[in-house]
């Protein structure tokens, strides 16, 4: 098919910040808190946003264990959440998962829920069952081992999947919220790798249940550890987990505290997704600061003040000064002990 040439005709204009459609990913096993977490920060996103939460439920309704009951009112305080619910059962396809998303995003969903993603990768339908039933297919076809076949057998689902990516990367302006289930995951050395001294079996640590393109379009992913209750780590020895792990730069201040995911978190977090700014503190918080950690009479005491300044968006300079008052003042309790 011939182009013509003013197909090719582009323009240019100075860059503004827009609106961006934020996708984040709650990697971790079972009991840590991905369901909860994601609705505190999805009813955060909805103070910015707007309209309704919708909750994509492949777990057997357990998204309504959060729910609030019959003829009572929704209070998040109290683990009860307001969203509209819908029940997804299998066959767990990319394109099911698809169709459930643009029924969200038509009925006006600022903010939809997926729990769990991991379905669409190992579930009932998901991708691996679609590889294997195309692979016996094609085997039988062209009379041939199965083995034989399952190169060729990615074709169709994995073309599934990147229609499922594309949609909501590039079609659907919508906040999305992915829950990965995760599973413990080691690496085996090959022969090679034996002989040049890597161990024959490493940890790889908790890694997410799902396609790897998939999970590498998350803006955002924080992982859940067990025993976590919905904190997330940001460090790990353990390359898999390290590599489940993503701040942007912009976000780098909003998780700088240990702390649970919570609604203040997802509405920071929608705010910058929404093209707003950063919102920097003041001239007058930072002279507070400042004031704050000279007036600190322990090291204790400058432990608790730095504390304080963790989760502002400072810029560097603001950052700098309030790093070197901290210093000072260390440095003058450490030398009267």
């Amino acid at each position: 098919m011939t182009q013509s040439p003013d197909e090719f005709v582009f323009e240019d204009k100075p860059a503004t910040r827009v609106a961006t459609p934020l996708l984040m990913g709650l990697v971790g096993p079972s009991g840590t808190g991905k369901t909860y977490s994601a609705m505190r920060l999805a009813t955060g996103m909805q103070r910015v946003t707007g309209g309704e939460i919708y909750g994509i439920d492949t777990e057997a309704n357990r998204m309504l264990h959060y729910a609030p009951l019959p003829g009572q009112k929704a209070d998040p305080s109290r683990g009860q959440f307001a969203f509209r619910h819908v029940p997804f059962g299998s066959p767990f396809g990319p394109l099911r998962y698809l169709s459930a998303i643009e029924h969200c995003a038509k009925r006006g969903a600022k903010v939809i829920i997926i729990d769990s993603m991991s379905h669409e990768h190992d579930g009932v339908g998901g991708v691996l069952e679609q590889h294997q039933a195309e692979a016996e297919r094609l085997a039988k076809e062209w009379k041939t081992s199965v083995d034989t076949a399952k190169m060729s057998a990615w074709g169709p689902p994995k073309a599934a999947r990147r229609k499922l990516i594309n949609t909501i990367l590039t079609e659907l302006s919508v906040n999305c919220i992915f829950c990965f289930r995760a599973k413990n995951k080691v690496k085996v050395a090959t022969k090679d790798e034996k002989k040049s001294g890597v161990d024959a079996v490493s940890q790889l640590g908790y890694c997410a249940v799902g396609g790897e393109e998939f999970i590498f379009e998350m803006m955002v992913k924080c992982v859940l550890l067990p025993g976590a209750r919905g904190v997330p780590t940001w460090t790990s020895a353990k390359p898999g987990e390290q590599e489940m792990m993503k701040i942007p730069e912009q976000f780098m201040h909003i998780f700088e505290k240990s702390a649970p995911l919570s609604e203040e978190i997802g509405q920071q977090l929608a705010e910058w997704a929404a093209g707003g700014e950063a919102k920097f503190p003041s001239e007058d918080e930072v002279k507070a600061g400042i004031a704050a950690a000279q007036a600190a009479n322990t090291l204790e005491d400058i432990e608790v003040v730095a504390d304080g300044f963790r989760g502002k968006a400072w810029t560097a300079p603001q950052r700098k000064a309030l790093t070197k008052a901290l210093n000072d003042r260390k440095a003058e309790l450490s030398k009267g002990q």
